[in-house]
């Protein structure tokens, strides 16, 4: 009971803090100190996490001097794991508004970021957390026809030939984040952010699939290759193999991270690919606006370090038991534009896992299509048959 005190007295403090340093609105989220679980219903409250994420958003945010990145900071510094997860909540969006300034921005004029630099530290933390060591995954023995066949009673020899990837190198202790080791740096903060994700809510994982969907840049039609009909892409290729995808390369929108088109052809091919997308995701049954995928974030450089965990949290928004069919829908469309990308800039392990992704959530939509018509079928009142007399000669 004194432990139970003891955390709740904590998060009430922390969040009248907090409540502190947003505007008017603040009374909302003050409100929320009274409960029994005060991180849980900050959490839970669109209305809150509105507040706060507006705040991060301003223009003048996350410099070395902005109080909620420091209140963010020093609440992941606290052991009670409702706040820690509280700050990780707000990870993707505070990446995403990273990234945008980063890469949007002249140098020259780029004001300092040391805010959201400073809780980008959780990367210390892992750091610290994986004591030198890398994180390693045992591959499957592949000469065995299943993961069931593998033999239980392996002499030592055999078990020292398994094969061992490595997931994530060694880190490095870094004091602030360079240029060279940001991708590591952000794609370590999202490797925290993935160990927490069946605890975080749904507007969290919308604003990551939103934000990565910018990151790979979204104007090329090639994301809906996977979504095509055979007789369709057969149309799309001529005589050399090559893949026309209703435009060039050049005009796909990855040339260079620069549109190469101007005035009304360019507005009109940006209406035909739209459109081509739209058809092709209420295909699939995803009812989510498209448009909405375009509103956050910039395109920016995605090597492997970044981009894995990005996967691999994808991977969990698309088929965790768990998730709104909102989350699902836009880790779909986040899925093919980041297969785009991929596919442009000939990253062969991106290509592999994005292709995986891609065909295992057709086939569970498909699956889930083919339930709800036999469940529909299943109810649909037949006709009456009537009764068959069989005449028998004696």
């Amino acid at each position: 009971m004194h432990s139970w005190w003891e955390s709740v007295s904590k998060q009430r403090s922390c969040i009248l803090a907090l409540a502190a340093l947003l505007p008017s609105g603040g009374a909302t989220v003050s409100s929320l100190a009274d409960s029994d679980r005060p991180a849980v219903s900050l959490l839970s409250s669109p209305s809150a996490c509105s507040l706060i994420s507006s705040v991060l958003s301003s223009p003048t945010s996350g410099s070395g001097s902005d109080l909620l990145c420091q209140w963010l900071y020093e609440t992941f510094q606290s052991s009670d794991p409702h706040l820690r997860l509280l700050v990780l909540s707000f990870i993707p969006l505070l990446s995403g508004i990273y990234f945008s300034r980063i890469h949007s921005s002249d140098s020259s004029s780029l004001l300092s970021l040391a805010g959201f630099e400073a809780v980008l530290a959780v990367y210390s933390s892992e750091a610290k957390s994986r004591a030198g060591k890398p994180l390693l995954v045992q591959i499957p023995d592949l000469s065995q026809p299943s993961l069931y066949h593998t033999p239980r009673n392996k002499s030592i020899d055999d078990r020292s030939r398994q094969s061992v990837g490595v997931l994530s190198p060694p880190l490095e202790p870094h004091l602030a984040v360079k240029s060279t080791k940001r991708a590591i740096i952000v794609g370590t903060v999202f490797d925290c952010y993935y160990k927490q994700i069946s605890q975080m809510s749904a507007w969290s994982k919308l604003d990551f699939c939103k934000f990565a969907a910018a990151w790979a840049g979204q104007d090329c039609p090639c994301r809906t290759k996977f979504d095509r009909d055979d007789d369709d892409h057969r149309e799309n290729v001529n005589a050399n193999g090559n893949c026309y995808n209703q435009v060039s390369r050049e005009d796909s929108g990855f040339n260079n991270g620069t549109r190469s088109r101007n005035g009304d052809e360019a507005d009109y091919e940006d209406d035909v690919i739209k459109e081509v997308v739209v058809e092709e995701m209420n295909n699939l049954g995803i009812n989510g606006n498209v448009e909405n995928m375009e509103i956050k974030g910039v395109r920016i450089p995605l090597p492997w370090e970044l981009l894995r965990p990005v996967v691999t949290i994808l991977g969990h928004c698309l088929f965790g038991p768990l998730n709104s069919q909102d989350v699902k829908d836009a880790a779909s469309v986040t899925v093919r534009c980041l297969y785009a990308r991929a596919s442009h800039d000939l990253a062969p392990q991106a290509i592999l896992a994005l292709q995986s992704l891609i065909r295992l959530d057709k086939s569970a939509r498909a699956a889930a299509t083919a339930a709800t018509n036999t469940t529909s079928n299943a109810n649909t009142p037949s006709k009456t048959k009537k009764l068959e007399i069989l005449l028998v000669s004696k």
